[in-house]
């Protein structure tokens, strides 16, 4: 299988190295120093299950590595249709493209630029970041990609892509109802990654504050009335899990976009509590709480982004 996993951060560079350790061929698509040192020294996994290092092909010229079967989106969610577009030349008819992204729509903005055919949806479970060029730390949180078809039938490319996933080591699971489980991790991310930029706490620091909970509750709770007003059957139970797995995460873990807005790189913020705001305005459903949390990091993000 001819694999291309396009971005080499956190997670293409973590859930991409274990392709190639298990013998699979893979190309990355990366740039700057990160690019300069996987070619150089290859890609440094330092992982709580395990440290390792690859020697895998890694180009910034998506034109010269042909049609792949498998195209893993390691990118950040504002970025994918983007990224789709770069991607056109090369999707063959047998082209499947997954993404990882955080967010609830990146699937769909796959469908708008490519042939629907092609996209798969997909999230993934891991908190890693690059802590150097060439190097991925994987701090927490078993590694695992849960995927299937926008559609979620159990065709036999899922079936395959599922086997792939197998030899190459890490925790996978082809859903059932990939839209709801892909809600299920956004209500994770988006609960905690608005109030944490806001606050620049840690999560330990957080969810020991009173006033801080009732914040991440209500966020979870508007995020909820949104996924239900658009068919997803999120309930009160999910909150719960979203809670304890908030109160289970090491004391000093922290959330990619908070990480980016602490640093003045663009973030997510569009993608996650943004597209709280816009869809419930279209649904009907009100969102004071990421309203509020949206326009206060508002200014940053467009001074990021300028």
């Amino acid at each position: 299988m001819n694999i291309v996993v396009f971005g080499a951060g956190g997670v293409g560079g973590y859930f991409g190295a274990k392709l190639v350790q298990a013998g699979f061929d893979v190309t990355f698509i990366a740039r700057g120093a990160h690019l300069d040192a996987i070619k150089n020294k290859g890609l440094q996994i330092k992982s709580v299950k395990g440290d390792f290092t690859v020697h895998p092909s890694a180009t910034d010229d998506i034109t010269t590595v042909g049609t792949p079967d498998l195209v893993i989106l390691g990118v950040k969610s504002w970025q994918v249709t983007e990224v789709a577009e770069k991607l056109k030349p090369i999707i063959g008819g047998d082209t499947v493209v997954l993404p990882l992204q955080n967010g609830a729509d990146n699937a769909d903005k796959l469908r708008a630029v490519l042939p629907e055919k092609n996209a798969l949806a997909g999230l993934c479970k891991i908190v890693s970041m690059v802590e150097a060029p060439g190097i991925i730390r994987h701090i927490t949180y078993e590694p695992e990609i849960v995927f299937g078809e926008y559609n979620n039938e159990k065709t036999e490319r899922v079936k395959t892509l599922k086997a792939v996933f197998n030899k190459a080591g890490f925790k996978n699971t082809l859903s059932d109802d990939i839209h709801l489980d892909i809600w299920k991790k956004f209500l994770f991310i988006c609960t905690i990654s608005g109030i944490g930029a806001l606050t620049r706490a840690v999560f330990g620091v957080m969810r020991s504050h009173e006033g801080i909970r009732k914040i991440i509750h209500d966020t979870a709770n508007e995020m909820v009335s949104v996924a239900n007003a658009k068919g997803v059957g999120l309930t009160a139970q999910d909150v719960a899990m979203v809670i304890h797995i908030i109160d289970q995460l090491d004391f000093n873990t922290t959330a990619s976009m908070q990480r980016d807005v602490m640093e003045g790189k663009p973030s997510e913020l569009e993608n996650f509590n943004g597209y709280i705001v816009k869809e419930g305005k279209i649904l009907g459903v009100e969102t004071p709480t990421n309203t509020f949390i949206y326009h206060c990091l508002l200014p940053q993000e467009e001074k990021a982004r300028s």
